[in-house]
């Protein structure tokens, strides 16, 4: 079998526009959840208890891979009384 090698950054260069962006934009998300878990000392499990949701989901919320809904962003942003996005005027 044959294997072909390519780098992150030539995978990274083939991908189209928005998909960069939406990579972009979930991390994003998941570092500033990642951060402001680690700012008030909350657990992944502390945090799933408080919002009524299983451990697992906020694990996948941390892998920055979840694809997040804006009820999701506005719940974690309640949650923690800070905005989790900033959005440009």
């Amino acid at each position: 079998m044959r294997t072909t090698k390519i780098s992150l950054r030539e995978m990274a260069a083939a991908c189209r526009p928005e998909i960069k962006e939406e990579v972009r934009l979930t991390m994003g998300v998941s570092n500033r959840l990642d951060d402001l878990m680690h700012e008030k000392g909350i657990s992944k499990i502390e945090l799933a208890k408080a919002l009524d949701k299983r451990p697992s989901e906020v694990t996948r919320w941390l892998s920055g891979q979840h694809n997040f809904t804006l009820r999701t962003i506005a719940l974690l942003s309640a949650y923690f009384g800070t905005s989790l996005i900033d959005i440009a005027r």
